[in-house]
């Protein structure tokens, strides 16, 4: 069942200020699937995890972003809306920049594109998004996020914005621009890397 539209106003849709999450990895090789981040009660700050001390770089990262997958899900679903993440970020990518290719969307959200054409094809059924052949070239045919693609997207902002702020709340203002400086330079180091591999 789609999401029911009544009362979410198209008109006043304005681009998320987040972005497409990466697909939940597994957890690297010798990581307890166990772990939590659960506090025990009483606990006002968050209670470090004990990994070894020479654990590699990606083992954490791919940890904590099956971990920040699973609680994105979890937002979705506390928001009630029946579109998976996934789907969430294609109409992000396309609230960004309408009429893409589903290879150009694929790309961007993060995604590879067998799996995209099924987020797509959810995505036009339940009314979200529109596949149109291209002006110039019959062959192509490009997606387009409709009204209702919009409205699900400032209603989930509006909903989980509050539970992403509790998730990074943890983290000292007095640290932010660093966190931010490296996520921004390992992601164009990443996209350079994978480029590279491509051969572009």
């Amino acid at each position: 069942m789609p999401l029911e539209h009544d009362g979410i106003d198209p008109a006043a849709c304005e681009p998320a200020p987040w972005g497409p999450l990466p697909p939940l990895p597994r957890l690297p090789d010798g990581v307890p699937a166990e772990i939590t981040t659960s506090l025990p009660r009483g606990d006002s700050a968050p209670r470090l995890l004990r990994f070894p001390d020479d654990i590699p770089l990606q083992a954490l990262l791919l940890t904590a972003t099956r971990l920040m997958g699973g609680y994105g899900e979890w937002t979705v679903r506390k928001a009630g809306l029946k579109v998976s993440l996934s789907g969430l970020g294609v109409l992000r990518v396309l609230i960004a920049e309408d009429g893409m290719k589903a290879s150009e969307v694929a790309d961007r959200a993060w995604s590879n594109p067998g799996t995209l054409t099924s987020v797509v094809n959810t995505l036009v059924k339940d009314g979200f998004v529109e596949r149109k052949p291209d002006d110039t070239d019959r062959r192509v045919v490009r997606l387009y996020i409709t009204d209702p693609g919009r409205a699900v997207v400032t209603y989930y902002v509006t909903q989980a914005a509050p539970m992403w702020r509790k998730a990074f709340d943890f983290v000292d203002p007095a640290d932010e621009a660093v966190v931010r400086r490296f996520f921004s330079q390992m992601i164009g180091h990443l996209s350079k890397l994978t480029d590279e591999e491509r051969g572009k």
